[in-house]
């Protein structure tokens, strides 16, 4: 078999791995731990496999994802729509463990998706220093949620030194996000840069270097499609449908739209293109829509031109 005509699938659950590879139909289990991911690998060095894909399975697939990386295999994770749409296409309609790794190798060879390059060590402690952040903020909200809904006196203590005790472990990692940045000049002249446009603040600035890394490399309709902000055609012969945004990396949008509404009152360039949506009558939502992509765009150009913000000077996005 020509090591360029094979490509394996591997579904990833908390306790499994899935090992299908093509051609050839080979199927086979190895348990997600250092112990079976080891006993795997150099199986698949042995193949030496074109592309191994992994569909992203709420950050189980991480471990074997990297250690296989590290050993020089070209492995890949991808969005699991993705993957159920082929399937279905395909005329798969049942779904199990060993069906979605087939599904996966199938999509891996009739595809060939693009390997993308590994965040290296530091992007990951970063991304995951701004995903320990996220939690934080979910479990006091849903913490504060619950004081709202109880009149227990001994259950509103617990939850008041809960909330003390995140609010404290909240305020100590960020510092330790704002000392990690400042401890790299490349990451710290990025953040000055995205800081100097008015309505962007730590908390985006943050996340954009966390979870958007290609941020600066790729030109406007790259980037506004990877956050999932390029308005896609929905045309059918003669019918011209609405132009919609969706998919993308849900993480980046949030703060980007919390960025966006205060650029909308500080930022000249972002309030005057606001004003002038509203005027030529489009709606809120899409006017702040068309706003978050036209902010984007230009922290992109900033980005990729080493070039601070300068309202008489305006970037070209």
């Amino acid at each position: 078999m020509h090591p360029e005509n094979v490509f394996v699938g591997i579904d990833v659950s908390k306790d499994q791995l899935d090992i299908a590879i093509r051609p050839g139909g080979v199927r086979f289990r190895e348990s997600n731990d250092d112990a079976g991911i080891q006993a795997l690998i150099p199986h698949l060095v042995s193949l030496k496999p074109q592309l191994i894909l992994l569909e992203a399975t709420g950050g189980y697939e991480i471990l074997a994802a990297a250690s296989m990386r590290q050993a020089g295999l070209p492995a890949h994770i991808i969005n699991p729509r993705q993957v159920r749409d082929f399937a279905r296409s395909s005329g798969v309609l049942a779904k199990t463990d060993k069906i979605d790794a087939g599904v996966l190798a199938h999509f891996a060879e009739a595809l060939k998706p693009a390997l993308r390059p590994w965040p290296d060590e530091q992007q990951q402690e970063l991304a995951a220093l701004m995903s320990r952040r996220r939690q934080l903020v979910e479990m006091m909200v849903m913490e504060k949620n619950r004081l709202a809904m109880t009149f227990s006196p001994r259950v509103r203590r617990s939850l008041h030194t809960h909330l003390q005790s995140l609010q404290e472990q909240l305020k100590e990692l960020e510092q330790d996000l704002d000392d990690f940045i400042r401890r790299s000049p490349v990451w710290l002249k990025k953040d000055q840069l995205l800081q100097s446009v008015p309505g962007v603040g730590p908390l985006t600035s943050q996340s954009l270097l966390a979870w958007l890394p290609e941020l600066g490399t790729l030109n406007r309709k790259k980037i506004a499609a990877l956050v999932g902000l390029a308005p896609l055609n929905r045309d059918s012969g003669q019918m011209r449908g609405r132009r919609t945004v969706w998919g993308g990396r849900a993480r980046v949008r949030p703060p980007l739209y919390m960025a966006t509404v205060t650029a909308c009152r500080v930022n000249p360039v972002i309030r005057t293109f606001y004003l002038r949506l509203l005027a030529a009558g489009k709606n809120k939502k899409l006017a702040l829509t068309a706003c978050m992509r036209k902010l984007l765009t230009i922290l992109n150009a900033m980005l990729k031109q080493h070039q601070p913000w300068c309202p008489h000077t305006p970037v070209n996005p």
